[in-house]
């Protein structure tokens, strides 16, 4: 069994590879320009570095956290050369995420004794909700879960029809009402049914815009009231889904979902087309909540649960 387990993963490693190419490339590129020709790091070359990592959307506070964690290092350790500042700029990268909030999870696996674990997925429009919420399906069903999907957000015309698609083609039930319909009553009878099936995952779709902040609270509140008439302790997670590509746009999304809902994890969608990645790490390192999944591709396997070690090795190998 080790050996399949060792295979899967690496699999998946090298899906991860591939996934980062363009942010592994321009990041790499980034930092290369910031230390060329330097024999020591001085303050020109922290300068540089510093504006290579604004600049790959690691975002201005994270940044100075990791400035300040190299100042520190070259001090203390009366280090003075490039040559090694990849290396030290990697291990600070990976101490800062280690530093992050961890959900614990390494796998798509649900826990002990809360069956059936409800996910309330929170996001805007446009950022992959829909398809990161399809992808969760079809991921929690090849690990053997039984899952029920919930389209609560009934004030998108076409969220629901694209919702039943997903749920065709993973092979999974749905709980659905016509378009305009209270999103709460979806709620409640998709909690009321997985509890009556006995699913182990019920994964419920949220509207992505109302009218204004005020009006997206009062909704989101009310959806998790009425799912804890069925289940005291629903919603387990809420999710919420921002857009990598959109670099410190994602960030933005971020402060004002978390200031609106009670949000538990994020998952970080469209890793693959971008060059902006490094918005992962500001977000990781910005908010108190767990990266706990990313999306690096098309095919329902590019949605994995996030491990930090393995991203910042990623991030930094140029093997691939």
């Amino acid at each position: 069994m080790s050996f399949f387990n060792k295979l899967f993963s690496r699999e998946k490693k090298e899906s991860l590879d591939q996934g980062l190419q363009k942010t592994k490339e321009s990041f790499l590129n980034k930092i290369g320009r910031a230390i060329a020709g330097k024999s020591s790091v001085d303050t020109e070359v922290l300068d540089n570095l510093e504006e290579a990592l604004v600049s790959a959307d690691v975002g201005v506070d994270t940044t100075v956290k990791i400035i300040d964690r190299i100042e520190k290092r070259v001090s203390k350790d009366k280090y003075l050369g490039t040559g090694e500042l990849n290396k030290i700029l990697q291990e600070e990268i990976a101490s800062l995420l280690v530093d992050a909030p961890d959900s614990g999870f390494r796998d798509f696996d649900i826990p002990a004794g809360k069956k059936p674990y409800v996910i309330m997925v929170v996001g805007v429009n446009g950022v992959g909700k829909t398809t990161t919420i399809g992808k969760l399906a079809y991921n929690f069903k090849k690990a053997g879960k039984s899952v029920l999907l919930g389209a609560a957000d009934t004030f998108r015309a076409a969220a629901v029809d694209q919702l039943t698609i997903w749920s065709d083609r993973v092979g999974v039930p749905i709980v659905k009402q016509a378009m305009g319909s209270d999103p709460g009553a979806v709620a409640f009878d998709t909690v009321q049914s997985g509890a009556a099936r006995e699913v182990d995952v019920i994964i419920i779709d949220t509207a992505g815009r109302l009218h204004n902040k005020a009006h997206l609270m009062d909704e989101l509140s009310k959806i998790k009231r009425v799912m804890k008439k069925v289940l005291p302790e629903a919603p387990h997670e809420v999710l919420l889904v921002l857009d990598g590509s959109t670099g410190q746009n994602a960030l933005e999304q971020a402060k004002h979902f978390t200031a609106t809902t009670e949000v538990t994890a994020l998952a970080i969608t469209k890793l693959d087309g971008t060059a902006k990645g490094g918005v992962v790490l500001a977000i990781a390192n910005q908010f108190k909540i767990p990266v706990k999944y990313i999306g690096i591709g098309e095919k329902m396997e590019d949605l994995q649960v996030f491990n930090k070690e393995e991203f910042v090795d990623s991030l930094f190998s140029m093997n691939s």
